[in-house]
């Protein structure tokens, strides 16, 4: 049965519900499986047909076994996929947007928070008792969460977002729910919100309340996250030969590209992650010099859930290749980084080039990009034009589009001059009256003191 360790070396062996429940370790480290299933090329073939919510089954199996039963998972995956992944080509090549934005909040978040709903909602059956999931958003993933967990028995959810940074209809998303769900605007950026949630779970002073995240330092984020590569590899790649493919990933937090890492060590064939991120840099510097500097504060860009100065998941990256990031940021032992070289590039993107990108992909091939899949395809085109690009013109490559254009629809119509439709998740958001707190004073003290009032 596959284990979860501490990236901080001083927690280890904790099974999967274990590892969700409490959701970072209580080293302050991030927990990483201690070892990963095969998926062989008979395996990857075997999938070539199947739904995305039978591959989901298959791909997470492995990681569930012993805490979750195969028809308890199987019914899990079919309840949480329901719609559609498209997979659309761009141009003439083998070049491919994959549309992770069809679910119910028309981002990718959806395919993590929705299997970890359901996962922690039967724990919390089979345990009893009330469970409190604190998340920090800067932009998709507290409306995904919220929705995910909305009106699930024995849960609370307490959202975080940096008020000046969301898109109004992110925003909403969020603030329109109430219920179980409560939001908090906090006066200042989505590093603030993170640093709060970590503090809490580290905080002895609130063992009393069962807190755990739903952010992607939750290894429950991680593990979903990495089914949309295995199902975007069986769609175009030739499996039998076991063919590389080429991912480019939008990153802020960098959890949806710890989700390809993870498929990449169970043997998914990959040969380049590229990592484009917006003006937050500090990844594309870390590769290029190997020193790791966080950007406090970080800067506001257009893609404003990747408005990220210091990624959690780094420390995830820096462990798979050998070294030791703590939580700060500090690096321990340094990683392979020839290694990380030869399977990660990475490139920043900032809002001009987006921008740019945006109207370049609506004129030339007639696809509409928001802010982050914008980063992603620009990323993408970027690498295309380096050596190591040009010497794999026929490799299929996928960029991830990861938030539906219309949440961003001033960006839109001010690049391309056209209404970006509405899909059915987003219908009506507008008019819908808001709720939430506000919290002007960001201090651990102040925010300690809230979640005792509220759930003590």
């Amino acid at each position: 049965m596959i284990k979860y360790y501490s990236t901080n070396g001083q927690e280890a062996g904790v099974t999967l519900a274990q590892a969700l429940l409490t959701g970072q370790a209580s080293d302050r480290g991030l927990y990483m499986p201690d070892r990963y299933p095969t998926l062989d090329r008979a395996v990857l073939t075997t999938m070539k047909d199947k739904s995305y919510a039978t591959i989901a089954y298959k791909v997470l199996k492995p990681f569930a076994a012993g805490t979750f039963d195969d028809d308890t998972l199987r019914a899990a995956c079919e309840s949480a996929y329901d719609f559609e992944v498209p997979l659309e080509q761009v141009g003439d090549g083998r070049q491919y947007l994959m549309r992770l934005d069809r679910g119910p909040t028309a981002s990718f978040k959806d395919f993590a928070a929705r299997m970890m709903s359901r996962w922690m909602s039967l724990l919390m059956r089979q345990q009893g008792g009330r469970l409190v999931i604190l998340t920090a958003t800067s932009g998709d993933t507290g409306s995904a969460v919220a929705h995910a967990y909305h009106g699930i028995d024995r849960v609370d959810v307490v959202v975080l977002f940096p008020v000046d940074e969301v898109s109004d209809r992110q925003r909403r998303q969020m603030t329109t729910l109430g219920g179980n769900v409560t939001t908090i605007a906090v006066n200042g950026k989505f590093d603030d919100c993170q640093a709060l949630v970590k503090q809490a779970f580290a905080d002895p002073d609130l063992n009393h309340i069962r807190l755990t995240s739903a952010n992607s330092i939750n290894i429950g984020r991680l593990l979903p996250q990495s089914v949309y590569y295995v199902y975007a590899y069986t769609r175009l790649a030739d499996t039998a030969a076991g063919e590389p493919m080429v991912f480019c990933i939008p990153s802020g937090n960098f959890g949806d590209m710890m989700g390809g890492v993870i498929a990449k060590q169970m043997g998914l064939p990959v040969s380049k992650f590229i990592i484009a991120t917006n003006a937050n840099d500090e990844v594309p510097r870390f590769l290029e010099t190997g020193q790791y500097r966080p950007i406090v504060p970080s800067r506001v860009c257009a893609s404003n859930a990747m408005n990220v100065g210091h990624p959690s998941n780094l420390a995830r990256l820096v462990d798979v290749y050998g070294g030791w990031m703590d939580e700060k940021g500090a690096i321990k032992k340094q990683p392979d980084m020839g290694r990380m070289r030869s399977d990660v590039y990475s490139v920043s993107i900032d809002d001009a080039w987006t921008r740019r990108t945006i109207k370049e992909a609506h004129d030339r091939y007639a696809h509409t990009l928001e802010p982050h899949g914008a980063v992603g395809w620009a990323g993408l085109q970027h690498w295309l034009q380096t050596d190591e690009g040009n010497a794999h013109p026929d490799a299929p490559c996928v960029s991830i589009a990861t938030a539906h254009p219309a949440k961003f629809p001033d960006e839109i119509r001010a690049m391309i001059g056209v209404e970006p439709e509405v899909p059915p998740s987003l219908v009506g958001l507008d008019e819908m009256a808001e709720s939430f707190e506000t919290m002007d004073d960001v201090t651990y003290e102040r925010f300690r003191d809230w979640l005792n009032q509220r759930y003590s």
